[in-house]
């Protein structure tokens, strides 16, 4: 596996083709606007300076590294980049007729009920709007639109749940915000859950990140026949280390 190493960032990229890129986001990073610092910085210099990695990518007179989605700066895992406008129109389009599926892993606070029936999978379904909101007003000012996101129980701990998210739309902080009003904030967010309980994780178990993960990522290939899905190797770190000790306890 190729991994980008910048200072102490370690960035593995998880796929790799003519055009197009995956990486692993870390934690912490901005995946652009950030110039020098972000993903899209830090991807697009190592790939003009890696013999290795030339030879993948299309390096034409249109090279540039560009994101095809996103992901908050809080947010850990899997992003889609491209390398030249005419293969980020392509899996644009893909996203835009919502033909890739996006598999999120995070923690929540308290005891996440199991869904009713023999379907393991529950729905949050709460309208959201454009603008973002906050802990008092998740679901944001303004007209609200429909906003789906699928869960499943993956396990428990003693204070916290942790599941498997598939976003069947795309609102803005979508996961953060139908699971602050289920009850069950995403362990971390400042924002959207308990800012007091983010700091006393910080302060005691140097837990300094949002608990939410893009663990997959399902799109086609051009000229592909099935799709293809990209996975990230483990849960982070992180995230483990809080569930496993807290389930301990």
């Amino acid at each position: 596996m190729i991994t980008i190493d910048s200072k102490s960032l370690r960035i593995p990229v998880l796929a790799i083709g003519k055009g197009w890129l995956v990486v692993d986001k870390p934690a912490g990073i901005t995946v652009h606007n950030t110039p020098g610092r972000d993903v899209c910085s830090l991807v697009s210099a190592f790939i003009q300076k890696e013999p290795s990695v030339l030879g993948q990518i299309d390096m034409d007179s249109d090279f540039s590294v560009n994101p095809v989605h996103r992901l908050d700066k809080e947010t850990s895992g899997i992003i889609l980049l491209t390398t030249s406008p005419k293969m980020c129109r392509i899996f644009s389009l893909q996203f835009e007729s919502r033909q890739v599926k996006k598999r999120y892993v995070a923690i929540l606070h308290g005891t996440l009920e199991n869904p009713q029936g023999d379907d393991p999978w529950g729905t949050w379904h709460w309208a959201l709007a454009k603008t973002a909101g906050g802990r008092l007003r998740p679901e944001g000012a303004g007209r609200r639109q429909p906003a789906r996101t699928l869960y499943r129980i993956l396990g428990r701990s003693a204070h916290y749940t942790m599941v498997e998210i598939d976003l069947l739309s795309g609102r803005k902080h979508q996961i953060r915000r139908h699971a602050k009003l289920s009850g069950h904030s995403v362990v971390g967010d400042a924002r959207y859950g308990s800012k007091r309980a983010a700091d006393y994780l910080k302060k005691n178990f140097a837990f300094d990140r949002l608990a939410l993960h893009a663990h997959a990522l399902t799109f086609q290939l051009p000229g592909g026949t099935e799709p293809e899905t990209v996975t990230t190797p483990a849960i982070p770190g992180q995230l483990q280390k809080l569930f496993k000790n807290d389930r301990e306890n």
